[in-house]
């Protein structure tokens, strides 16, 4: 068994401990940091990495309750953003030492903001110097960002649900509940992948999603570059629509989430029209029609806001099952660190040296 598919396989036991955590230990921070929201002129969310797509996914509940607040990356937000004195940012980082992440605290505490640090680490610079952390604790993955993903969005998923005064009891109870099911789940999802023709080395795939999703569908993109070291593609439903669809060909593959109230009817179309074209579709959704699909994961039943925290878990599996069909090892990264602390070049520098020896491509300076 894989360290991928370890961490994959103890990943609903830690949403419900972070749930729990949320719900007491973390509780007087996670009202902090809704009350600096709230009191805030100006709100920033950002991450980088997988981190930036649980923003993507928590941005959509900020959405949802009709609070606006600027979606940025942590390099674009730190390079090139200028913020308001006075605005509140909310940065999420597993570790809170990822080069850029440290920077934007140093740009945020010249400038008088105030930071939310939402990480797993409480000895990293977020956690140290955000003046409200929001720690979660949790196992570290041994490479891809997996459980370190989860938490981390459900984290800030719950100051958006704080502000909002739903973030109770019985929101908690029914998360659990579909986490629990989301474990049971798994067994019959891999046997799924087994038996799949879908996952096929060397194919060109694409992922669609809309809403709280859409994050899910940028992270099944990292996760086939990392774990199966493969290219991939990843974009809104409606953005597919305009134009990307001129690529189109007999044998590509797509992975495609289902809202679970908006906007089904017309990504259903989408998704016959695909097989109609050649391509073969995964679906992820709930109540999603079982023959709409080449591959249809059914989801048990969660909160629409909220189901980004288990509609990942079909992707995260393939993504290991495809690095298994593809000879590649997922519990390696070949070029890259397990924190990306500077900005210069792809690899590290021991990777840097014996590439270059080799008279194989050298990093930047």
């Amino acid at each position: 068994m894989t360290r991928f598919l370890q961490d994959i396989l103890r990943q609903p036991h830690e949403l419900q401990r972070t749930l729990l955590h949320l719900c007491e230990a973390g509780r007087e921070s996670l009202h902090r940091a809704a009350s600096a929201v709230a009191a805030a002129g100006h709100v920033y969310l950002t991450g980088i990495g997988s981190s930036w797509h649980a923003a993507m996914n928590i941005g959509a509940l900020f959405d949802a309750l009709g609070f606006p607040l600027v979606l940025r990356d942590a390099a674009e937000m730190t390079h090139y953003g200028v913020f308001p004195q006075g605005a509140v940012i909310i940065a999420i980082s597993r570790t809170g030492r990822s080069g850029e992440i440290v920077q934007l605290l140093t740009k945020a505490r010249e400038n008088g903001s105030t930071v939310i640090g939402v990480t797993n680490s409480p000895e990293g610079p977020l956690a140290q110097q955000a003046q409200i952390p929001l720690v979660i604790p949790v196992g570290l993955d041994h490479g891809i960002s997996v459980n370190t993903y989860t938490t981390l969005a459900a984290a800030g998923a719950a100051i958006a649900c704080e502000l909002g005064s739903t973030f109770d009891n019985e929101l908690v109870a029914d998360l659990s509940q579909s986490l629990a099911e989301t474990a049971h789940a798994i067994p019959c999802w891999q046997e799924q992948l087994h038996d799949s023709t879908w996952l096929l080395p060397g194919a060109v795939y694409y992922f669609l999603a809309r809403g709280s999703s859409l994050g899910s569908c940028h992270e099944a993109r990292l996760l086939w570059e990392e774990g199966a070291k493969t290219p991939a593609a990843a974009m809104g439903t409606s953005s597919f629509r305009h134009g990307p669809q001129e690529m189109v060909t007999p044998g590509s593959c797509f992975g495609i989430w289902l809202d679970g109230r908006r906007m089904r009817a017309q990504d259903l179309a989408v998704v016959r029209d695909l097989r109609r074209l050649g391509g073969s579709v995964m679906l992820i959704g709930q109540e999603a029609p079982d023959d709409a699909g080449d591959l249809v994961f059914q989801l048990p039943k969660v909160d629409d806001a909220w189901q980004f925290l288990v509609d990942i878990v079909p992707a995260q599996l393939a993504a290991e099952r495809l690095a298994a069909l593809s000879g590649v090892d997922c519990d390696s990264f070949r070029y890259c660190s397990y924190v990306v602390e500077d900005e210069y070049g792809l690899m590290k520098e021991g990777v840097a040296a014996r590439q270059g020896n080799s008279g194989h491509l050298r990093s930047g300076s």
